[in-house]
């Protein structure tokens, strides 16, 4: 059986959609913090289980069975994420899955200055000693969230944001898809793999694709960190910065040729 965490959640319920095209529904358990909003799973004949990283009992029970167990990354930056990844590693291995798979993201590393990648390093790092074998899909910059950072572009023609860095933006639906083909196939994936869009692009050369999406030409404008602090609520910009900071030290500029290669075509890009 494969199991899989956040499956009520975005990426990871797409992943199991894409999962039920390739295994049957009774192959297949979700762990899900409310039953109730998994009910179109269960009946398509899902098994369907309460579990949270915090309640380490019910998440053990919700993984019984379970030969892989997908975790998914905690996404709230005020709660102790890595702690949390621990307790939900430590239950899929006590429920002796053989395999832990868990969201990670590109470039992982503790020497970031955007907050998740030392979370994602140092869960990272319970994998690798855990005893289990275990895969980390390294996902690339959710392509979705670049509309958070381009401010009113549509509006007044210029993409106003601080010095910035290829990223290699990749389209959430298509990892979603790629965790399903990995979980499902036989090919095993030890330790981290990147999943990311085959480039990466500057703001610059979003301003060019926003010119040609909207029909008029959009200009790129560069504003001093101090100046995007104070153009909005400070911890939001202070969050947004970091992104910023570690793009033009190169952090998500990455690619890999590997989730083309799960799907079967090329990733989608940036749409705007």
């Amino acid at each position: 059986m494969i199991v899989i965490t956040g499956a009520t959640g975005a990426l990871n319920g797409a992943t199991v959609e894409h999962l039920l095209k390739r295994v049957p529904a009774g192959e297949v358990g979700v762990s899900v913090r409310e039953v109730a909003k998994a009910r179109h799973f269960a009946e398509r004949g899902v098994r369907v289980r309460q579990g949270s990283y915090e309640d380490p009992k019910a998440l053990r029970k919700s993984f019984e069975g379970a030969e892989k167990v997908l975790l998914v990354s905690s996404n709230d930056p005020r709660a102790d994420g890595v702690g949390l990844h621990r307790a939900g590693i430590e239950a899929a291995v006590e429920a002796g899955a053989q395999r832990i798979v868990y969201t990670s993201h590109q470039n992982s590393r503790m020497d970031t200055p955007f907050p998740p990648g030392p979370d994602h390093a140092a869960t990272e790092r319970i994998l690798a000693g855990c005893g289990v074998a275990w895969t980390a899909l390294r996902n690339g910059f959710y392509a979705h969230s670049i509309g958070w950072l381009l401010g009113n572009w549509r509006e007044d023609g210029v993409i106003k944001a601080p010095v910035d860095g290829p990223v290699s933006w990749t389209e959430r639906a298509d990892v979603a898809e790629a965790a399903a083909v990995i979980l499902a196939g036989d090919q095993a994936f030890d330790g981290p793999v990147t999943l990311t869009a085959p480039q990466a692009v500057t703001f610059d050369d979003v301003a060019e694709l926003a010119s040609r999406a909207s029909g008029k030409k959009v200009e790129r404008a560069v504003v001093a960190d101090d100046e995007w602090i104070a153009g909005e609520p400070e911890e939001v910009a202070r969050m947004k910065l970091t992104f910023f900071q570690a793009a033009r030290q190169g952090h998500f500029a990455g690619t890999s040729p590997l989730l083309a290669e799960l799907l079967g075509r090329e990733p989608r890009g940036i749409t705007l």
